[in-house]
């Protein structure tokens, strides 16, 4: 028997991509107990939205204009405790899987992955659970049980903020591009890559940009 619309579970979408929001909109809305109730291309129409139509789901990507996907995630969850939260990104999980849920997701899958397993981890969080790739649910459980330290990577100490810029410098993206991309101001990512100099006990402009192209190459390579 199909679920009638009052009982379907109710879906946000928050994607700047309209292809890529299109066909999981149609992927979703193909489902009997599923439906789409909204979509958004960044982070302020998406948490006005979420506001608004008071979904059960809301897929995030991570890479949005203005704030990221990470601090969506946050201001989300500042107005909504129990609203179920999962990623749906191009970014390399292991660079992101611990801080989305710590952010407060529930979980995490690659634009890569093929739809039963989107699907999958749709329903999966929607039921309360986590989820996570089967490769990174062992890392994941050592660091929410507090088995092991985080890692000993010193740019895990970096604000989200700061370590989207740093990998954004990794990239060779200069200040203002990052500040354009961010819809910040040049001053603002002036302050950041000195607190992230800071904290990565680099002394100079040159160092930063070097050590991070280093580590963006070095994660690239696997």
């Amino acid at each position: 028997m199909l679920a009638t619309a009052a009982a379907r579970k109710r879906v946000f979408l928050v994607d700047d991509h309209p292809i890529m929001r299109q066909g999981l909109a149609q992927l979703i809305n193909h489902e009997t107990d599923l439906v789409v109730v909204g979509e958004a291309n960044d982070s302020s129409a998406g948490l006005a939205g979420v506001v608004d139509h008071k979904p059960d789901l809301v897929v995030v990507d991570i890479s949005l204009p203005g704030k990221n996907g990470l601090e969506l995630i946050k201001d989300i969850r500042s107005h909504n405790k129990t609203v179920a939260l999962l990623v749906h990104s191009m970014h390399d999980e292991g660079l992101y899987v611990e801080r989305v849920l710590r952010a407060g997701a529930q979980g995490y899958i690659m634009k890569q992955e093929g739809a039963k397993r989107v699907m999958d981890a749709i329903r999966k969080v929607l039921s309360g659970e986590i989820y996570v790739s089967g490769a990174m649910s062992g890392k994941i459980l050592e660091i929410f049980s507090g088995r092991r330290p985080t890692t000993q990577d010193p740019v895990a100490a970096l604000s989200d903020r700061q370590f989207e810029i740093f990998q954004m410098i990794g990239q060779g993206k200069g200040t203002r591009k990052i500040a354009e991309e961010l819809s910040v101001s040049v001053k603002t990512v002036d302050a950041h890559r000195a607190n992230i100099k800071e904290k990565l006990r680099l002394r100079s402009g040159v160092e930063l940009m070097s050590y991070s192209v280093r580590w963006v190459e070095n994660q690239r390579a696997g």
